[in-house]
């Protein structure tokens, strides 16, 4: 009597088929939650400034700051996240966000500083596609 332990190469070979496929649908899921973090950053870093400003400007001051607003009003961005603020008048304002490894762009703008693309209304946080 014969007894013979261990898998055959058959066996082997459907299991790392398997494992490919499931690499291969696993792999791109990944890689796209990535971009959508970097975006949530850019979301977020706008969203930030827009309290900022706002708590900037009614605090008394008769405009909107042209820069990030002063320590008194607390306000980062996110690592590898530049934000630009433009179109500052009494009335309103606008801001761009872009992350140093991604291709997309998102923008806010507040009252006449705006539309500044591809936000296209008031106050909401829109990003490029």
């Amino acid at each position: 009597m014969r007894h013979d332990k261990g898998f055959t190469l058959i066996e082997l070979l459907i299991v790392v088929v398997i494992i490919g496929i499931l690499t291969a649908i696993v792999v791109p899921k990944f890689a796209n939650g990535k971009e959508r973090a970097m975006i949530a950053s850019m979301k977020s870093d706008l969203h930030n400034l827009v309290i900022a400003q706002e708590a900037f400007f009614s605090n008394g001051n008769a405009y909107y700051s042209g820069a990030v607003p002063a320590a008194a009003f607390p306000y980062s961005v996110s690592p590898n996240v530049t934000v630009t603020i433009q179109n500052v008048t009494a009335a309103g304002w606008g801001a761009t966000a872009v992350h140093g490894q991604s291709s997309r762009t998102c923008a806010v703008f507040i009252g006449a500083g705006g539309p500044i693309a591809p936000a296209t209304r008031d106050g909401e946080v829109a990003c490029t596609p």
